[in-house]
């Protein structure tokens, strides 16, 4: 690859400020992401010692290359998301869990809702959709709101960061070059651990402290009736049949001989690009009004490109940025701070991940910068690209507060104060990031990843 900088002192102080830059526009001036990491590396490649034509290669490679890999597939997961939620899919869904597990154990019926639904939507809209649910079955038991949505804040969360085809940990591992069925088998572990620690924070350490109640104008009689068989995996069908073909998908590409008759046909189908196609077919399958047929073809994948551009810009120039670095001697800096302080390098993209979502508040900024920044030193740093991109997205959790947008949608839905929101959700998404990114150290150390 053609050099971008050969002067060490020149693009490490070129790439702490344009770190700096970007953090600062996002917190102080509260520019939107994409010109926030615009700007920064454009004025990166005008320092003196940058060598502009490089650069501008090292530019267009990136972000071509990296959306080339997932632009699609990240549109792909953004339709089943709004077929989802537009054919009552996660009612469905949500009724079924509380069936399964229980009504005497709603707060961990709702924190498993949150983990299976984190998958398929948005953590934002995945909270305004429950929410009704939440204050009525906090009704109906007695308690307080708290009890009810903490464990399922933390469980939403972390799966949006943390497992794909959710855009954000999509885009992450297309940028580290994970496999994305392994990154979903082992991703899915971390999290379910993660969601019952932030579970766990909810019922004995946090909601017996908060004392605010549930809203009493919803009385939702959404458990009234219980979904049939057939509707229930209808409902499933979008989200676990193009899971299990990526997976599927892997365990052709690792374990099949090349003779093997059913090694392409899995291989195809678990493309992701063919694999989420498939899901939406399975979610277009469920609209049943002729007015919502004709309006699917249209108005719901436009709202879902509407949903996703930001997050193909912003990962497109994590790969601009992830390319431009890999031209500069700053990995090396990176690579031998590690090795002379015996520094276990699991860190460095959990580390990157906390200061991304705690600056900016963007889970999805935390993944995708934690992800652009380790990408070039995987190799000299003996890290897996599974658990680099698991260990940032652990870390992109951690912790949700007042710069959050998801914080806000939580806290002002569910009626609790800022003090009490900070403490319960905050310490719920803090204590989920730190068990998942402890198993995620346990598979790295067992070398499962």
């Amino acid at each position: 690859m053609s050099q971008v900088a050969t002067n060490p002192i020149v693009a490490l102080f070129g790439f702490l400020i344009l770190i700096f830059l970007l953090l600062f526009l996002i917190a102080k001036w509260k520019w939107h992401v994409f010109l926030a990491l615009l700007i920064p590396l454009i004025l990166f490649g005008i320092i003196p010692g940058i060598e502009q034509n490089n650069f501008i290669k090292a530019f267009e490679n990136g972000f071509g290359k990296t959306l080339g890999k997932i632009g699609v597939v990240i549109v792909l997961g953004s339709v089943i998301a709004e077929a989802l939620k537009r054919t009552k899919a996660i009612d469905v869904i949500t009724r079924s869990i509380i069936g399964f597990v229980g009504t005497k154990r709603m707060p961990l019926a709702l924190t498993i809702t949150g983990f299976v639904l984190g998958v398929a939507i948005f953590s934002d809209v995945a909270y305004v959709i429950l929410n009704p649910l939440v204050h009525s079955v906090a009704n109906a038991a007695g308690t307080g709101i708290a009890t009810m949505s903490i464990g399922l804040v933390a469980a939403v969360q972390l799966t949006h960061a943390i497992v794909p085809p959710t855009p954000g940990p999509l885009a992450a591992a297309a940028l580290v070059g994970a496999d994305i069925g392994k990154t979903i088998i082992y991703g899915g572990l971390c999290c379910f651990m993660g969601s019952l620690a932030g579970w766990a924070w909810g019922k004995w350490v946090a909601a017996p402290r908060i004392m605010t109640l549930p809203n009493k104008e919803f009385n939702s009689d959404l458990l009234a009736t219980k979904p049939s068989t057939k509707l229930i995996l209808n409902s499933y069908a979008p989200i676990v049949i193009p899971i299990i073909l990526i997976a599927l998908h892997s365990v052709a590409k690792f374990y099949l001989d090349d003779g093997n008759a059913m090694k392409p046909i899995l291989t195809y189908l678990g493309w992701p690009v063919v694999a989420l196609s498939i899901g939406v077919w399975l979610a277009f399958r469920q609209i049943i009004k002729k007015e919502d047929k004709v309006e699917a073809k249209s108005a719901w994948v436009e709202e879902a490109l509407k949903g996703s551009a930001m997050i193909l810009v912003v990962t497109g120039l994590g790969g601009s940025l992830s390319e431009i670095l890999k031209g500069t001697p700053v990995v090396d800096y990176i690579v031998d701070f590690f090795v002379s302080y015996n520094v276990p390098t699991i860190m460095l993209p959990f580390v990157i991940g906390i200061i991304g979502n705690m600056v900016t508040g963007s889970t999805t900024v935390g993944v995708i910068t934690a992800a652009s920044i380790s990408a070039p030193m995987l190799g000299n740093l003996g890290l897996s690209p599974e658990a680099a991109m698991l260990s940032g997205a652990s870390g992109s959790v951690i912790i949700k507060y007042v710069n959050s947008s998801y914080f806000w949608v939580c806290t002002s839905l569910s009626g609790l104060s800022v003090k009490d929101a900070i403490f319960g959700y905050g310490g719920a998404t803090l204590m989920g990031g730190i068990v998942s990114f402890i198993t995620v150290c346990v598979l790295w150390g067992t070398g499962l990843i």
